[in-house]
Formats: C-alpha cells, sequence, structure tokens
C-alpha cells in the first residue's frame, strides 16, 4: 500500500491491536453454553457462531443476533439488569462479567506486529484512533500499555452516549476520522470481524484491511476488505 495516500489509521481494538477477541470468544462462548444448556433442543454454541453472528458488534446486538439464529425470544431488558436476569441485556451483562473476569486475571499483552506498526506510524506523524465496539476499550488499552498512543478512542460508551449505530453501520469510524480531521477517503480501517470491515466498505473509507485472526480472508474480502493481512507490520513502508 502507499501510505502517503493516507493521513489517518482507524483501528478496531480486540483481535486487531490485542489478542482480547480470543478473551471475548472465551467469554461468549461459556456464556452462551452455560444458557443453551438450560434450553432443551438447543445445539451447542460454537466458534463459528461468534464469527458469523457476534463478532464486532455491540454485546446486546450480539446476544440478539445470535438468539435470533437459534429463533430463541427473550425480552430486551434494561442495560442495568443484573447477570442472572433472563433478558438479552442480561446475557449480555453476564458475558461482560466473564470478560472482566478473565481480563483482570490473565491480562493481556498487544500483538508484537501491531505494536511496530503503531510506532512506525508515529514516526510518520499518522493520526491514529481506536474504533471498538467494545465497553471494556480504555479498561484494555490500559491494560495492554497502548492507552497513551491513542487520544481518540471511539467505544461503545461514546456510541452509546452520542447515539452511533454500531458496527456494520460505518458511524463509529466516521466519527472517528471527523476527531482527526481527516475525510473519510484519506483513512485506513483496521479489522478483523466480518462486521467491522462492512462498516468499513459502508463508509466509503480510503482502504480498508482485513486482519485474519480467524473469519477467513476470502470471507474478509466478500464483507469489504480491500486486503488482508495476517500481522500489521506487513503493512510497514511503501
Amino acid at each position: 500500500m502507499k501510505w502517503d495516500e493516507y493521513d489517518a489509521a482507524l483501528f478496531d481494538l480486540d483481535g486487531v491491536l490485542t489478542p482480547t477477541a480470543d478473551v471475548h470468544m472465551r467469554a461468549w462462548d461459556e456464556m452462551f453454553n452455560a444458557y443453551l444448556a438450560g434450553l432443551p433442543g438447543q445445539r451447542p454454541y460454537t466458534e463459528r457462531d461468534y464469527y458469523d453472528y457476534v463478532d464486532g458488534k455491540p454485546r446486546y446486538d450480539g446476544v440478539r443476533t445470535f438468539l435470533s439464529s437459534r429463533d430463541i425470544d427473550l425480552p430486551e431488558g434494561e442495560p442495568t439488569d443484573p447477570p442472572d436476569a433472563e433478558t438479552v441485556c442480561g446475557l449480555g451483562n453476564r458475558k461482560n462479567a466473564e470478560f472482566a473476569r478473565i481480563l483482570e486475571t490473565e491480562g493481556v499483552q498487544p500483538y508484537p506486529a501491531s505494536v511496530l506498526l503503531l510506532d512506525w506510524l508515529a514516526e510518520r506523524g499518522t493520526g491514529v484512533a481506536v474504533v471498538s465496539s467494545s465497553r471494556n476499550a480504555p479498561a484494555v488499552l490500559a491494560a495492554a500499555g497502548l492507552a497513551d498512543r491513542f487520544e481518540i478512542v471511539v467505544d461503545g460508551r461514546v456510541a452509546a452516549a452520542t447515539g452511533l449505530p454500531g458496527k456494520p453501520a460505518p458511524d463509529t469510524f466516521l466519527h472517528a476520522a471527523e476527531q482527526l480531521g481527516v475525510p473519510r477517503e484519506r483513512a485506513v480501517v483496521f479489522e478483523d470481524a466480518l462486521s467491522g470491515v462492512q462498516a468499513g466498505r459502508a463508509g466509503r473509507f480510503g482502504l480498508v484491511v482485513g486482519v485474519d485472526r480467524g473469519a477467513g480472508a476470502d470471507a474478509l474480502k466478500t464483507n469489504g476488505a480491500d486486503v488482508v493481512v495476517h500481522e500489521l507490520d506487513e503493512l510497514i513502508g511503501g
């Protein structure tokens, strides 16, 4: 890629900068399979379900989309619902409690190759922002030692406070580019989730980079990625 054509890099967090996508996957797996075990006739939740229905979406959207795929109808509830509530929000809060437990007990380290690209972009003066559906983004950035690298963080809390729809809508990415003062055609989106590359394509950004952490290169390209890499340091130079 030709970096002189771009002035900003907009990074998803989990699975792009940090391996916390794995933590999210574990938390979703434990929550959904514990819930499904109490329902007759339901097959287990799988990794494929994560990529098809949950990955990259705001938490309650992920719950809602997966439940719909199994023809399970639950009341929406409220964001203040306790984790044991049998509601969409309750299940989402149950998953978040498990995620927080794993993060606190095991910590997180950023992908070394992603840090190399961040270092290189800092040297050339490229603007950077984090755009994450997760409301845990500040805690993850702090745990990974990356908090001081990003003045602009558009996460689930920011989206809720400003009324921005989550991915696959492009609004959170567009908001980050606006905060950086960069037009969309001069910004690069980095995403590992199908919903994320869909958002990049819908936003008509200058370039959408798919990071293949398990979604599959073909699926990422079909859903909106212009190029697909396995590690971000593949994009240093140019």
